[in-house]
């Protein structure tokens, strides 16, 4: 393993640099609030009159789209969630173990101590939340499927209740038109895998195909978006580099094999899609981050590319050219165990066609000549978060240029704040509708230029169970009031309700 790799994965500066969509680094506070942080926030305006459910739009003409960016007809403006942070109900209906659950429950693991044991409370409040979904207006929801909700010990028989819940979900969201696109894994092995292995055993990835053509043969043509493995990239790094999200190990050897199982899973599941005939489509679920030298050296362009191997390449060129890069390889070693991990056929299993890419881009990376990274632009509540729009443009005409014409959907976008409910029953999150704005601006832009996006999805639908941050941070378009689960829409939420009305900015 080469010294840049060694840096890379071992600098504590990278510890919050390379945390993944949700899941920030371990220091705590924010470097500076996204108010304050993002350029051009005039929005602002202070705190707004209204009723117990926020801020309408209808009262602050500062908040209406004016019609200027508009997007094809039939775009899908939508949401985003996932089981573990949302659903609660943690040893109900025959719900197994899952690694966040062993995870978050271990002293001094999480922030506070805090777990996804009751979360938002989903499970049970599932029909309002739906409610919620139609009144913003929401045409497309992206939710994650329960791994061990579906099967307690990740094999065997389907466990009903379980399978049950999300078929009462998808069947409420047609009923509201909403299009549904479930995510198969959102980070949730069940425990009894990770004690046979987890992902560093290969068996996983077959038991993944297993759960995930239950799944296909449970729900059927009822969703017509799947996405495989959500950030595999950041089970990766936060699970196996550093440690601080489940199962919790710093093993950099080990981290490229589960890599490498990761991705055999999303193959193997494309090809369980296939085999049920049906007319879904299916892809995976990729945090994109561009990397770009910290200077005009060619030491920084040369270090800035291998990130990028990592970051990104390691992940697109498997999935949509069939190959590892010669690079990142290089850089690992012929002896390392991504190495003698793949198999004859498994890059053609891996490369199985899909039908579109899911990004989710939330930071850039700046990295100098020794492969450090430097901080460049203002930060959000998450200090892993530097605030970027122009990021969103080059990350998905990279991937169109690179990649050819693949369908892509954003299905994570947004960012965290400390909000807060005030008195007249209303959260002003005015630094949330700035970032927002600014990266559906820089969305629409690569639509202009030729980018086949077809859907974007705020993160998050609603405040919830951040990771290793616990209820510290919320990204939600929805407060959560957690000790008794009220929900109020954001000022944002009302906000992005006029952006989809209009269908642009």
């Amino acid at each position: 393993m080469s010294m840049l790799t060694r840096r890379r994965l071992l600098s504590p500066a990278e510890l919050s640099a390379t945390a993944g969509t949700t899941g920030p680094g371990p220091r705590a506070g924010a470097l500076a609030t996204a108010g304050a942080a993002i350029a051009g926030a005039a929005t602002a305006g202070g705190p707004v009159a209204g009723g117990g459910t926020g801020a309408d739009p209808d009262t602050d003409p500062t908040d209406r789209p004016r019609g200027a960016l508009r997007f094809p007809t039939g775009f899908g403006w939508g949401a985003a969630t996932s089981a573990y942070q949302i659903e609660g109900a943690a040893k109900e209906d025959g719900r197994g173990e899952s690694v966040w659950d062993t995870f978050s429950r271990t002293p001094g693991r999480t922030r506070n101590g805090d777990t996804g044991d009751v979360a938002a409370d989903h499970y049970h409040r599932y029909a309002d939340d739906l409610d919620l979904m139609r009144d913003l207006g929401l045409r497309s929801y992206r939710f994650s499927i329960s791994w061990p909700r579906i099967q307690a010990d990740g094999t065997g028989a389907v466990n009903q209740r379980g399978l049950d819940f999300y078929r009462r979900l998808v069947d409420g969201l047609h009923e509201r038109g909403i299009s549904p696109m479930a995510t198969l894994f959102h980070w949730d092995l069940p425990q009894a895998l990770q004690d046979a292995g987890g992902w560093e055993n290969r068996d996983t990835a077959y038991r993944f195909a297993e759960y995930a053509d239950a799944v296909f043969r449970g729900l059927g043509d009822q969703v017509p978006v799947w996405l495989t493995i959500n950030e595999p990239k950041t089970v990766v790094q936060n699970g196996y580099l550093f440690g601080h999200h489940a199962p919790g190990f710093q093993d950099p050897q080990a981290a490229y094999l589960v890599a490498h199982h990761l991705q055999l899973a999303h193959g193997l599941s494309v090809r369980a899609l296939r085999a049920t005939g049906s007319a879904g489509r299916i892809g995976p679920a990729l945090n994109l981050h561009p990397c770009y030298p910290a200077d005009g050296s060619p030491e920084a362009a040369r270090a800035a590319r291998l990130y990028d191997g990592y970051e990104n390449r390691l992940y697109l060129d498997s999935i949509l050219k069939g190959s590892y890069p010669a690079d990142v390889l290089d850089d690992l070693g012929a002896d390392s165990r991504l190495a003698r991990g793949v198999a004859d056929g498994d890059l053609e299993i891996i490369s199985s066609p899909i039908d579109l890419l899911a990004v989710q881009y939330y930071t850039p990376y700046y990295v100098t000549g020794d492969g450090a990274t430097v901080t460049r632009w203002p930060t959000s509540q998450a200090d892993w978060q530097q605030i970027y729009p122009d990021g969103m443009y080059d990350i998905l005409t990279r991937v169109t240029r690179d990649y050819g014409p693949v369908p892509l959907t954003v299905t994570e976008n947004g960012l965290p704040q400390a909000d807060t409910l005030s008195a007249d029953g209303t959260v002003d999150d005015a630094g949330r509708i700035s970032f927002l704005r600014d990266h559906i601006a820089a969305a629409h832009r690569a639509v202009s230029d030729g980018v086949p996006l077809e859907s974007y999805h705020v993160w998050s639908l609603l405040d919830n169970f951040e990771w290793a941050e616990g209820y510290d941070q919320r990204w939600g378009l929805v407060y959560v009031d957690y000790p008794t689960q009220r929900r109020v829409p954001k000022r944002s939420a009302h906000w992005y309700r006029e952006v989809i009305r209009a269908n642009g900015l």
